[in-house]
Formats: C-alpha cells, sequence, structure tokens
C-alpha cells in the first residue's frame, strides 16, 4: 500500500509516495522550481492565489507518477500538510473569492489587538490561549470590515489545507486543530469560540464541519482523480497546519518533545500536556496533531517569519547568482560573530515573539573597509539562529525544557554554519532526521486510514542522518556574538 502526502507551502509544493510496507519514501518532488511569488499589493500584505497551489498540486503529482512508474492504483491515501493561519473565501459553487490572505500577511494585526482588549485578557488567554493577533479569524474580520462586498458571497471560510481537500473530495470540512491554529477554537468550552465570533459579527456556519485530524475525511472525486491521475475513491485520511505536521514527521508527540523546522520561516515547536500560554502570546500554543480535551497535547508554537526568505533574498540580490552551497563556503571563512557585523532577520510582517511589531530587517555594524559580502552572507544566518534562542528563551519561561532539537535535514538545516550556531547559543543536541512534511502527511494518511495502528508503528522506519553537539570551544565566542546582537536588537524594541 502507498500512501500520497501534500505539503502546500508558501514558496512550493511538495509531494511524497510512501511505501507503507516497507517504510521507505519512493518518490519526492517539489514544484515549481523557483520560490512561489507572494503578492504584495500593499505594505504589510501578503497574498497567494489558491487556485495556483492546486495548479502545481497536479503538475507535480502527474510528474511524480510519471516519473517513477507509480501504479496508481497502490496509492489508497492522501494526507495533507499545508501553510498555517491563511485564509481561503469560496462562495456557494466553491469557488474563490479573493487571493488567500496568507501567514505572514500582517493587515488584521489592530484587529486583533482590538480584539484582545475587547474580550480581556484573561479569557482570551484561558479560552483561547492567545491573543486573536494576526491569525485567520482576524483576516476573516478584515475582509468583513474592507471588502463586503466579497463577504457578502462568503459560504466557507477555509484554511489552505481546507482549500485542497476540497479541490481533491468536493468536502467543505476541517479540524479542531486547524479551529485552533486561526483562534477560533475555545480550549476551556472544548468547542467553537461563540464569544469571538460574536465580537467579530461572524455566523458560525461560514466555517466547515470539524473531522478528526486521523480519520477519512473525503474521498478522491472522479473531476479531481482525472487530473491528478490518481484512482476515484482514494480516501483523503489526515490533514495538519505545517508546523504540527513537522513536529509528527519527526515523531514529536509527547511531552517534551522538540522539532524544529528553517524554510521561508523558522519554528521551533514543544509539546506540552498543559493548557498554558505565554502572557504576552509571543509564542502561541495549539491542539497537537493528537491532541483530545481528556488528554490534551499543546503544540508551543515559536515562528519567526523572516529566516529562510532572508537566505534567498541574499542569494538573490547580495550573492549575484551564487548557489547556497557556495554562499555557505564564503560564510564559512568568516569567524564566530561575523566580524562585528549582526543582521536583524524580521523584515518579513509583523513578529509574533516582538509583540507584533515589524520593525523590519537591518545589517548593522558594516565597516566599508573591512568588511564584505561574506560577513552580511554569515551574520544572516547567525541572526537567524540567534531569533530562535530569543523565542527559546520565552518557551523555558513556560516551564519547557529544551534539551534536543529535532529537524529534517533540510532548507537551513542544511548549512553547517546555521546548525553550529544554533546548537551553541541554545547549547541543545541538534537530531537530523530523514524526513519532510510531504512525507510526514503521508505517514498521517496511512494512521488516518487504519494501515498503521500505532504510533510506534507508523515511525519504525524513521532514520537519524545526523548529529550536531554545542562545540565547547565555540560556545563562549557565539554566546558573545549573541550578545551583541540582542543589544542591536533591543533599540529598535
Amino acid at each position: 500500500m502507498y500512501a500520497l502526502g501534500l505539503d502546500i507551502g508558501s514558496s512550493s509544493i511538495k509531494c511524497a509516495v510512501f511505501d507503507c510496507e516497507t517504510g521507505t519514501c519512493l518518490a519526492h518532488g517539489s514544484y515549481p522550481a523557483e520560490e512561489m511569488a507572494i503578492s504584495s499589493p500593499h505594505p504589510g500584505w501578503a497574498e497567494q492565489d489558491p487556485e495556483m497551489w492546486w495548479k502545481y498540486v497536479v503538475i507535480l503529482t502527474q510528474q511524480l507518477l510519471r516519473q517513477h512508474s507509480i501504479d496508481p492504483s497502490a496509492i489508497k491515501t492522501i494526507g495533507i500538510s499545508y501553510q498555517m493561519h491563511g485564509l481561503v473565501l469560496v462562495d456557494d459553487k466553491q469557488q474563490v473569492l479573493r487571493p488567500s490572505i496568507i501567514w505572514c500577511d500582517s493587515r488584521a494585526v489592530t484587529i486583533g489587538n482590538a480584539a484582545f482588549t475587547t474580550l480581556g485578557a484573561e479569557y482570551s488567554l484561558s479560552h483561547l490561549l492567545n491573543s486573536p493577533g494576526n491569525f485567520t479569524a482576524s483576516k476573516l474580520k478584515w475582509v468583513k470590515d474592507n471588502e463586503p462586498n466579497v463577504y457578502a458571497r462568503v459560504a466557507k471560510a477555509m484554511l489552505p489545507g481546507d482549500f485542497i481537500a476540497m479541490k481533491l473530495t468536493g468536502d467543505i470540512v476541517t479540524t479542531v486543530s486547524g479551529l485552533s491554529e486561526g483562534i477560533f477554537w475555545d480550549f476551556k468550552q472544548n468547542k467553537i469560540s461563540t464569544e469571538l465570533l460574536n465580537l467579530y459579527g461572524v455566523d458560525e456556519r461560514i466555517l466547515p464541519a470539524i473531522v478528526p485530524t486521523f480519520a477519512v475525511q473525503g474521498t478522491l472525486s472522479a473531476a479531481a482523480a482525472a487530473q491528478l491521475g490518481l484512482r476515484t475513491g482514494t480516501v483523503v485520511a489526515y490533514r495538519a497546519g505545517d508546523q504540527p505536521n513537522n513536529a509528527f514527521s519527526l515523531n514529536v508527540l509527547e511531552p517534551g518533545e522538540i522539532a524544529a523546522t528553517a524554510g521561508t520561516s523558522g519554528v521551533v515547536y514543544g509539546v506540552i500536556d498543559k493548557v498554558n500560554y505565554d502572557a504576552q502570546s509571543r509564542v502561541n500554543p495549539f491542539a497537537h496533531v493528537n491532541h483530545r480535551a481528556e488528554d490534551p497535547r499543546l503544540g508551543v508554537l515559536l515562528c519567526i517569519n523572516g529566516t529562510g526568505i532572508l537566505n534567498s533574498w541574499l542569494r538573490r540580490n547580495v550573492g549575484a547568482g551564487l548557489s547556497y552551497d557556495e554562499i555557505n563556503a564564503l560564510a564559512s571563512g568568516v569567524a564566530i560573530g561575523s566580524d562585528g557585523v549582526s543582521v536583524i532577520p524580521f523584515g518579513n510582517g509583523a513578529e509574533r515573539i516582538l509583540a507584533n511589531n515589524n520593525i523590519g530587517s537591518h545589517i548593522l555594524g558594516i565597516d566599508f573597509n573591512r568588511h564584505s559580502r561574506s560577513q552580511i552572507l554569515r551574520a544572516a544566518q547567525e541572526g537567524i539562529a540567534f531569533s530562535f534562542r530569543y523565542g527559546i528563551d520565552i518557551m523555558k519561561v513556560m516551564g519547557m525544557h529544551i534539551s534536543t532539537i529535532r529537524a529534517g535535514k533540510a532548507n537551513m538545516f542544511l548549512s553547517g554554519i546555521f546548525r553550529g550556531t544554533l546548537a551553541n547559543v541554545t547549547g541543545a543536541t541538534i537530531e537530523l532526521l530523514e524526513t519532510d512534511g510531504a512525507e510526514g502527511a503521508a505517514r498521517g494518511a496511512a494512521v488516518g486510514a487504519g494501515y498503521f495502528t500505532s504510533m510506534t508503528q507508523a515511525f519504525a522506519s524513521l532514520k537519524k542522518v545526523g548529529e550536531i553537539q554545542p562545540e565547547r570551544n565555540a560556545v563562549d565566542a557565539t554566546a558573545l556574538a549573541y550578545d551583541a546582537w540582542l543589544k542591536r536588537l533591543d533599540t529598535f524594541l
């Protein structure tokens, strides 16, 4: 039996075909070759066309089936991972009404902050575990207030993964985990928050029906099957936001376990078994993929918007066409601390760990007589790792102990500079595992379809491919560089 995993990112679409019997990935690919476009019609806005995601899903799935001679009849189940916090609106014919307002769009910050004040900190944090902030519910309110003609035609408001599932099955459903990431879920009442919806003037019927994270959530329609080259009736049996799914992919399911990723955005995600929150909502608890009201599993999400996107921006604008390997080689010739250059990486919208402030990205300490692009390229990777440490310190205040960080060997974790800096500045051991979000979504689909009957069985074939320990002779120098970076950051706060 094969499972197909789809990972709907903001940079690319990824797909994996997983052989559940052998525990091996038979095919894996991404599309397009360059990062997908993000439209920004106004400062702080970030939008993508949901139909573009679907178009690329079709192209990529067809490619993998053809290039790897995959028998479509062997694919029995499909799982979906998706970029979190986005908003997709469709009418009663399931037609998209406007571009998706995606995760790094900051237009709804003031709406969420006002809701936090009106609802009160005690209610928001004890019931929602977060400020409504710049999350999906607040983005929906923004559309209601600013695009009433669009809002009047809305039949359903969805997350990006719900949209892809709709395109696959024709059914519009969601999960508790998804509702919690949109700040629609009341953890005290174990239901959709009527208080928030009433404040925003949103009818609960606009939200999809709820299905379990691991379960048959729908079946592939004849129309979708024809487009993809798959079999009608193939079950869709799992969906999760990219960060809960990344943690699941790394077998991070129980209290104290930690996952990290550093793609367009950077994330540290740790599991707790008690309802808890940050008083300033700088890190965000959501229902994890295995959460149940009677046995809570919450994922505490530390998100930094400006990570891999900073690295790719530098490659385009400073690297003059160099590959990432060539950039890493240049940066490796510079000592820890980048000869006094610091890069503040927060240039991709409002940052939650900075109390939803949008301070932009900054390159500081340049000496025209001493420094070149090599120092800037290293300082950028150090700055990204330092931003992780900044957020991890917030998580520690919540009582989370971090000694080991699990990550896939992908994106920024391909860089020895980034991995080493992160280990040295946090004191944590970094375990690199051979998996990614698409493969994780495929494993999740096999669980949801009932092929795997336990998580132990699902992850029996997961392989560790590397381990990075803090370097004793580099920890002190990294700590000094972090202190200098932190002082420079403080000037913007």
